[in-house]
């Protein structure tokens, strides 16, 4: 079915049926943007596979894709409703204004206009308050690609869309969801208001208002509810692009807006990894090719990593080569990750251990398998994430993982962090507790991990359990989830693994003999691929039969980049699709 035969107001709300009248009665009553007084240099970026994909008619939205050549995208029959609702936020734009050539300019400029025609007057899903502000965006981003040709047509019918969007999200971003949501509806309304001719008298409301956001949203620290990193880098590049744009109209940003941004930037560079990619927690990526780079030089701050402690991440340096660890318990949300005690590390622009990642865009079932703790590199009880879903298997944590030991330790060799988290405690009466010391010249991490019972009453609780499985013992697994661009072998007869990098590097992983060393398939998962990656993971796996259960592994560089390359590629051009 079309999905055009569902056209339905926004809510079907009344204050949204009149706030959609009073935008359509202004955009009747001469209140529509003459022109555009300025147009900034487009911001968002997509990408070329994905430009190309479109083009050939296979859509993408909300882990489904669909293929239908010859369809508009807003008639694509996507599985789900909320697969259907994405695309009215205008983001494949990003990605066809990538591909760059005629035959992605005439779909950016059919589909748009289309859009205006069936769903410009307020029907159909897209003026949801929390996809406007994306829209709005994306629209004036690329207005030169949609207005050439026919241009003087065509930029009637545009201004006056983009007119009724701006009156409309200026009386409704309120029921933008908080956070990123409301935030990118604010700077919605921000850019658009002050590129389109005559829409000025909405500016200060919003800088006010997204002020209040900001200082609301984003703590003392600079993290934000989520402590997704992802999430936290599209929430500086939004204030970046507002305060510019505010900076080419003449206009200054509010104390608050800069305020938040001076909190954010540290903290960004903190969890950016030593190839430019950010830490993948809790529903987050990597972050497009360049942004956070991008974004930084754009805010114009300076300043150098945090030291310490970040949004609930520990980091540790030496060397060429970064880790991340995630130090705290999960936060509320469905996005959120049961990865308390798990680790990422990168050298030089090779990432080597990581998460599985968010199975967000992958469907339903991608999305439960990569929150689990199974999923991430650390240790994990057979059949138990450190902290559970509720029966439905939906939404928050109902039982999370709390920290209960941290501390960070310099060293003169290098440092560390000491963490302990109590994730099955109330199930087996079992904590996990790790420690980690990365040497200053980053060639070699040492890695303890326990799994023990603390308390007189986790003792009992573990008696129990043990009673129950006829003392065969609690099955526990230590994974280390390697990037699908690492080559992984056994070597030295099962007793170690080798790790060779694209780079030319080798790193070895060597444990002491106490758990069983397998190599098992995993898989990696990155909203910016078409479909997951198959790679591999190293697991030592055992029975804990007693109150404290102990191994030790390293991780160590055997050998260098070769000197006469310069390793600059991170991915293989096959691996983008």
């Amino acid at each position: 079915m079309a999905f055009g035969e569902h056209e339905q107001r926004a809510s079907g709300g009344w204050r949204d049926k009149l706030a959609l009248w009073r935008s359509l009665r202004a955009a009747q009553k001469a209140k529509v943007a003459m022109g555009f007084v300025s147009q900034p240099e487009p911001r968002t970026i997509g990408l070329y596979a994905r430009g190309k994909q479109l083009v050939a008619g296979n859509f993408t939205s909300g882990g489904a894709v669909v293929e239908s050549p010859g369809v508009p995208i807003w008639d694509v029959p996507f599985p789900d409703f909320g697969q259907r609702v994405e695309v009215h936020g205008f983001v494949w734009l990003d990605d066809l204004a990538a591909l760059g050539d005629t035959r992605a300019q005439e779909r950016a400029q059919a589909w748009t206009f289309d859009w205006i025609a069936r769903f410009g007057k307020g029907k159909g899903p897209g003026w949801q308050p929390d996809l406007i502000g994306r829209r709005l965006i994306r629209l004036i981003n690329h207005a030169p690609m949609l207005l050439e040709g026919d241009e003087a047509t065509r930029q009637v019918a545009l201004l006056g869309s983009l007119s009724m969007q701006v009156h409309f999200l200026a009386q409704r971003w309120s029921l933008a969801a908080p956070g990123l949501a409301r935030i990118e509806a604010l700077t919605g309304i921000i850019v658009a208001s002050l590129v389109l001719q005559g829409m000025s008298g909405h500016v200060d409301a919003a800088v006010k208002a997204l002020a209040a956001e900001l200082e609301s949203e984003i703590d003392m620290g600079g993290g934000i509810p989520s402590r997704n990193p992802e999430e936290l880098l599209d929430v500086f590049t939004l204030m970046t692009w507002g305060a510019q744009t505010l900076a080419e109209a003449g206009r200054t940003a509010s104390p608050q807006h800069f305020a938040a941004m001076e909190r954010v930037a540290p903290v960004l560079r903190s969890l950016r990894h030593a190839d430019g990619g950010l830490a993948r927690f809790h529903g987050g990526g990597r972050g497009a090719e360049g942004r956070l780079d991008s974004a930084l030089a754009n805010a114009g701050i300076k300043a150098a990593a945090s030291t310490g402690m970040v949004m609930g991440y520990a980091r540790l340096t030496g060397g060429r080569t970064t880790l991340v660890l995630d130090a705290a318990p999960p936060p509320g949300g469905p996005l959120a990750h049961a990865s308390t005690n798990a680790f990422e590390l990168t050298s030089g622009r090779r990432p080597l251990v990581v998460s599985c990642g968010s199975g967000l865009v992958f469907g339903a079932e991608w999305r439960q398998a990569g929150r689990a703790t199974a999923s991430h590199s650390t240790l994990s009880i057979e059949g138990f994430s450190s902290s559970r879903l509720g029966p439905g298997g939906e939404g928050s944590f109902v039982e999370r993982a709390e920290v209960t030991t941290l501390r960070v330790l310099p060293g003169e060799n290098g440092h560390g962090v000491h963490l302990a988290q109590n994730g099955w405690a109330a199930t087996h009466g079992l904590s996990h507790v790790r420690d980690l010391m990365l040497t200053q010249d980053g060639r070699h991490l040492t890695g303890f991990d326990r799994i023990a019972a603390i308390s007189t009453a986790e003792k009992r609780r573990l008696e129990k359990v043990l009673a129950a499985s006829r003392q065969q013992g609690v099955r526990f697994a230590v994974r280390f989830h390697i990037h699908p661009d690492v080559d992984v072998r056994l070597d030295m007869g099962g007793a170690a693994v080798s790790l060779a990098l694209k780079s030319g590097e080798i790193w070895v992983f060597r444990h002491d003999g106490t758990a069983k060393l397998t190599l098992e398939p995993s898989i990696y998962l990155e909203k910016t691929k078409l479909r997951p990656r198959e790679s591999r993971q190293i697991v030592l796996s055992g029975h804990a039969v007693d109150f404290d259960t102990q191994l030790g592994w390293t991780l160590a560089k055997a050998q260098d980049t070769p000197l006469a390359i310069r390793d600059l590629e991170r991915e293989d051009p096959a691996s983008q699709i």
